[in-house]
């Protein structure tokens, strides 16, 4: 049986500083909670850029030390990028799917499928003698987990946690936000063998519940110079899980885009 959802609120949280790396992220985000009046409790769910995270952990690569290899010197010549960018592009891809001049799309060495590599020059300090570029974190669901892990020492709360980030759709336009890393929650709900309104068994569906939120969450975040990284949502009565969002990525015989 599904969990009713009769209501749930969200709230844009004001007050998160510019993280550099090695910032306890925990700590900043529970004193923006309470400096917010909105303290931990049981069952919230953190909605986090993935920009924070990865500025935290020193996800940087500067564009200075990186010598392009004769494959990024030929896809950049393609998309008119940058050869340096498009090196770093494929060090953090395991296959280029499309091209245009501007963009390319890739699956991630992580198994998402998006433009760049998720990675990313906007919001963050920027050096015209030497650029830098942001990569996704190492691994996000374990930042995820590692994460939760920490509010819980921090607060007594075990949190739910969405690292999320914004992505285009190939039979859509715009961007919406989408989860690249989950914990404490189920991310993706199979409904199959339910029933409907009429009793018919349900035989294909699943639900994105992490990214359903993840694009409620980023639509507060804003895609621009809004400054706010973080959404608190309560009353999403969320399924408890320690799978993580692994769930969500489908595998590549099931993928008729690629």
């Amino acid at each position: 049986m599904s969990t009713a959802h009769n209501a749930m609120t969200l709230y844009a949280v004001p007050s998160i500083p510019m993280i550099e790396p090695g910032d306890d992220l925990a700590q900043i985000l529970v004193m923006a909670l309470d400096a917010a009046g909105l303290p931990l409790q049981d069952g919230d769910l953190l909605v986090l850029a993935q920009k924070i995270v990865s500025k935290a952990e020193g996800r940087y690569v500067y564009l200075n030390g990186v010598e392009p290899s004769a494959e990024a010197i030929t896809l950049a010549a393609s998309c008119d990028k940058d050869p340096r960018h498009m090196e770093v592009l494929l060090g953090e891809s395991q296959a280029v799917l499309r091209q245009r001049p501007g963009v390319v799309i890739v699956e991630h060495k992580l198994g998402y499928v998006h433009a760049n590599a998720g990675i990313d020059r906007s919001n963050i300090a920027y050096d015209p003698e030497n650029p830098r570029l942001l990569l996704l974190p190492e691994n996000p669901d374990a930042s995820a987990k590692a994460l939760r892990a920490a509010l819980y020492v921090k607060t007594g709360i075990q949190a739910n946690i969405i690292i999320n980030d914004s992505a285009g759709r190939a039979w859509r336009n715009g961007t919406v936000g989408f989860a690249i890393a989950t914990a404490g929650f189920d991310a993706l709900e199979n409904r199959i063998g339910e029933r409907d309104l009429f009793g018919r068994a349900l035989e294909v569906t699943e639900v994105a519940v992490a990214d359903e939120l993840a694009a409620a969450a980023s639509f507060m975040m804003g895609q621009g110079d809004e400054a706010i990284p973080l959404v608190l949502i309560r009353g999403a009565n969320l399924r408890s899980s320690a799978a993580g969002s692994a769930s969500l990525i489908r595998d590549r015989e099931k993928d008729m885009f690629r």
